[in-house]
């Protein structure tokens, strides 16, 4: 079993596939055939590896929408999206002619209706299982899941948008066969919104949806609420951490290296291209992932020796680990260095010695007169605009011809459809003078901000929360309460993913995209606090390049989309 398969929400659902698919397979001795969609392509290989499979009867995947020779003498098991695309393309395969013995098939959540009777008109004879496993999300992480759509941050936030409703319709349907996997039945509430209503409109989604997945259980009685809560939050929410230079290791890699669905490619001593996945099954990566860049370099060879001990290998892990820090510290010290100063004074609206600035701008011209990158002005100037609440139309022009996107100037102005003030309205107050000090909290200058995400995981916990900003969309049980919570601002070591945990559960879900700084926040909290366990996720995975191409081309027609950003779902 992989490594990072042997704890959090991998496990989980490694043993949920292993109780449903695989038990069902173990009934026949005849090695079998797995054919897969993209998502639960995605969704195996994220908790498994093929020599599990292997173990378990599996001899071949193959992939549901290639041409595949038959094999008649096998039986095909068919884990698949309850589409009309797959189902159409599994009805192909025995519609004239059977390629397989006979069909086991598993959705991967509710299979509508007309869909079902399609598959039961062409293919009932060849049809031994038919169930829906209720597993329409990706355990990315031991704490951390996604959708593994982010083409939803267009769908709900464009004004172009057609599909909103269904999007919201599907997120929510996605995030009940989280509950139905956690076997959570739990109390839902959401950030209230001036602006958008989208997080409520979740919210409702999700606990209607809830109600009726829960109406009856196996025994014909009604599931109870678990000691469980799911916050569900808008991105506007926190628009500082995902465009904030942030100096811990995974999500500084991430916002600095060119890596594509995990996978980071360098140059060994030879000279040859290497290429390594940065995922939970290299320990090494677990442990060194939310360590601030400093750190890392220095705690490799502890790290190594302390794996090693164990008798688990590295295989060549530290090679690797050695050659993204030094990738990420000489892409700091030749330009990211110059930033983090004044990117930190802009955010939290004082200076290393927690004197309040008084004039952001004195702090963001010298970036705008230095030969940084566009995209790291933008996000200068947007940390800028963030903290006064808006700034006034002609200072934008300024700012927007400054950094010479007067033909782009979307990527600022569109943040606006996430109810992010751009320009200022009267009598409203700066962000920063509401933020908590947390000026002692850190013990590098450079890395003063804390997401705001991690006050909301706190506070949630400990019961503090309040009702009027944070309306329950439905009522947990009165015993949830945080009274052994313990400051999750402490200082902390790395979380241990081994720890059993007996205590309730928070679920933390951020509607348009969540950044790395926010996924080490669920860890951080559920260390400091062993009686909750932090779950966070969204439709996908943010850096600041694909947030800020992705806010850019909200206002396009989506013929116009035409930037692909390739990011881990």
């Amino acid at each position: 079993m992989a490594a990072g398969a042997e704890h959090g929400l991998k496990k989980i659902v490694w043993q949920k596939i292993r109780d449903t698919i695989i038990a069902d397979c173990r009934k026949s001795e005849v090695w079998k055939i797995m054919i897969l969609d993209s998502f639960t392509t995605q969704l195996l290989s994220l908790c498994c590896k093929m020599s599990d499979l292997m173990a378990e009867g599996i001899t071949i995947v193959e992939d549901l929408f290639k041409s595949r020779e038959p094999v008649l003498e096998m039986k095909a098991v068919y884990f698949m999206s309850p589409t009309a695309k797959c189902v159409d393309a599994f009805i192909n395969d025995f519609k004239l002619k059977p390629k397989y013995k006979a069909a086991y098939v598993y959705f991967t959540d509710y299979c509508p209706d007309d869909l079902f009777s399609k598959m039961k008109v062409f293919c009932a004879k060849h049809i031994k299982v038919c169930k829906e496993i209720n597993m329409s999300f990706l355990p990315l992480e031991a704490q951390v899941f996604t959708c593994g759509n982010p083409g939803t941050f267009r769908s709900i936030y464009s004004p172009q948008s057609s599909d909103r409703g269904q999007t919201l319709e599907t997120l929510a349907d996605q995030l009940v066969t989280l509950c139905a996997t956690l076997d959570e039945y739990p109390g839902v509430r959401y950030k209230k919104d001036s602006t958008l209503d989208y997080a409520k409109i979740l919210a409702e989604l999700v606990d209607n949806k809830l109600a009726r997945h829960y109406e009856l259980d196996d025994n014909g009685k009604k599931k109870e609420k678990t000691q469980a809560q799911l916050i569900i939050v808008d991105r506007a929410f926190d628009s500082v951490s995902p465009i904030l230079h942030e100096l811990t290791y995974q999500a500084m890699a991430y916002d600095l290296i060119p890596i594509k669905n995990d996978a980071y490619k360098f140059k060994a001593k030879d000279g040859s291209e290497k290429e390594a996945l940065l995922n939970e099954s290299d320990e090494l990566w677990v442990k060194l992932r939310h360590l601030h860049i400093a750190e890392v370099t220095e705690q490799i060879p502890k790290l190594v020796k302390e794996i090693s001990a164990n008798k688990k290998p590295t295989d060549g892990k530290k090679t690797v680990h050695l050659t993204l820090a030094e990738d990420c510290m000489n892409k700091f010290q030749s330009s990211v260095e110059k930033l983090c100063k004044a990117e930190q004074d802009l955010a939290v609206g004082s200076d290393v010695e927690g004197q309040k600035v008084k004039d952001p701008m004195r702090t963001l011209l010298p970036v705008l007169l230095n030969p940084h990158s566009t995209h790291d002005k933008i996000r200068a100037v947007l940390l800028y605009i963030f903290g006064l609440n808006g700034t006034t139309e002609e200072n934008l022009t300024k700012l927007i011809q400054h950094v010479k996107i007067e033909g782009e100037s979307e990527y600022i102005t569109n943040w606006k459809e996430l109810g992010v003030p751009i320009i200022s309205s009267k009598g409203c107050m700066n962000r920063t003078d509401i933020l908590e000090d947390r000026s002692q909290e850190e013990r590098y200058n450079l890395s003063r901000w804390v997401p705001v995400i991690k006050d909301l995981m706190e506070d949630a916990i400990e019961n503090k929360l309040d009702t009027r900003d944070w309306p329950y969309q439905s009522e947990c049980p009165s015993a949830w309460n945080g009274s052994r919570a313990v400051s999750a601002r402490q200082k902390h070591k790395p979380s241990s993913q081994d720890d059993h945990r007996t205590g309730s559960r928070l679920i933390v879900f951020i509607l348009g995209g969540v950044c790395h700084s926010e996924m080490r926040c669920a860890y951080e909290v559920t260390q400091a606090n062993k009686s909750c366990e932090v779950i966070i996720g969204s439709s996908h995975i943010l850096t600041p390049t694909s947030l800020l191409e992705g806010i850019r081309d909200l206002s396009k027609k989506p013929m116009d989309t035409f930037t692909i950003v390739e990011e881990t779902a």
